[in-house]
């Protein structure tokens, strides 16, 4: 059985409304929301917000169903060609784990060239057209967008300078991540979410890096000590809904929940930025150090990683005017 059947018989995929105007009128649209994250986790938490939201403003029409954890079997790196294919009608997914699909999708992730959230958004207002163009040319429509927390470095030892990171199997998202860990000595492993917990635990890996969100969720201290605050790069998830699915709304629904994502995407913002101080205390509370990596130690980082913006635009292309605006935007041109 393919895996769409599957997905059909487990309830995965209901597209309510598909056999005609006046089923359409008479049943609700019901969209199953395929999430990676846990129940609890902040991306989640907004994604049901969302939902009620759609379902109160539409009366009812439309109703999204939140299925946290990867319930519904979507792999994280498999979202944009699971919702493209109408295995689920609508997803979030983390846009550096799709990299494989859109590779646009990584430009976030060159280390050190975004500091902070006012830059991510002014990437993002380069970066989100292209974004949009690449997932519907693949059947995915962009709701909207949140960032993760700023990300860290997650050690069982403590780490002061380069030659501590030598050896280190280092959990990396993607491609560029990989090459980042590479370049300072350590030993990439790419991993999914769900998938770190189970590697920490069998020693595949030594060292993480993430948000403190997933770190929190994850329940590091039990298995790493240090935490080292490196914000190194910047990560967003991407609420899609399947193309096809979205276009048999009528155009006033589909204005409608699209006015609520505009209005709610700043809103999910501001989660975000309460996010990271929220989940380092947590981890100091449990036992770990949370600190600012030495300055050596960040020059031998930014040091290592200078000419990854280079190349990323030597195998993407039209990522060399958007980093060029960006830059001269931010002052750094």
């Amino acid at each position: 059985m393919q895996r769409r059947d599957l997905m059909r018989a487990a309830g995965g995929l209901t597209l309510a409304g598909a056999v005609g105007g006046t089923a359409q009128a008479q049943s609700p649209t019901r969209w199953d929301v395929s999430i990676p994250w846990g129940p609890s986790e902040f991306h989640t938490v907004n994604a049901t917000r969302f939902a009620t939201a759609v379902r109160d403003a539409t009366n009812g029409a439309v109703q999204m169903t939140v299925h946290p954890g990867g319930s519904l079997g979507v792999r994280a790196n498999e979202t944009v060609r699971a919702v493209g294919d109408g295995v689920v009608p609508m997803a979030e997914m983390a846009g550096f784990q799709n990299v494989g699909d859109v590779p646009m999708l990584g430009i976030e992730s060159i280390p050190f060239l975004i500091a902070n959230y006012d830059e991510l958004a002014i990437m993002h207002s380069l970066v989100r057209p292209t974004w949009e163009r690449e997932l519907e040319r693949r059947g995915n429509i962009v709701l909207y967008i949140v960032p993760w927390p700023m990300q860290c470095m997650y050690f069982k030892k403590p780490i002061n300078t380069a030659s501590d990171l030598r050896g280190v199997r280092m959990r990396t998202y993607d491609r560029v991540t990989a090459e980042m860990v590479t370049r300072l000595g350590m030993v990439p492993q790419q991993l999914t979410n769900p998938d770190v917990v189970p590697a920490l635990a069998s020693g595949r890996v030594d060292a993480v890096m993430t948000s403190g969100t997933t770190a929190v969720a994850q329940r590091y201290w039990e298995f790493l000590k240090h935490v080292y605050i490196t914000n190194h790069l910047w990560a967003s998830n991407l609420m899609v809904v399947n193309r096809d699915a979205w276009r048999r709304l009528p155009q006033a629904t589909q204005d409608s929940i699209m006015q609520i994502a505009k209005r709610m995407e700043p809103e999910f913002w501001n989660v975000s930025k309460g996010e990271h101080d929220l989940r380092m205390n947590e981890l100091k509370q449990n036992g770990m150090t949370v600190e600012q990596p030495a300055p050596a130690l960040l020059t031998a980082l930014r040091s290592a990683t200078a000419t990854m913006a280079d190349d990323f635009i030597k195998t993407n292309a039209p990522a060399g005017p958007i980093i060029q605006q960006f830059r001269q935007r931010v002052g750094r041109a």
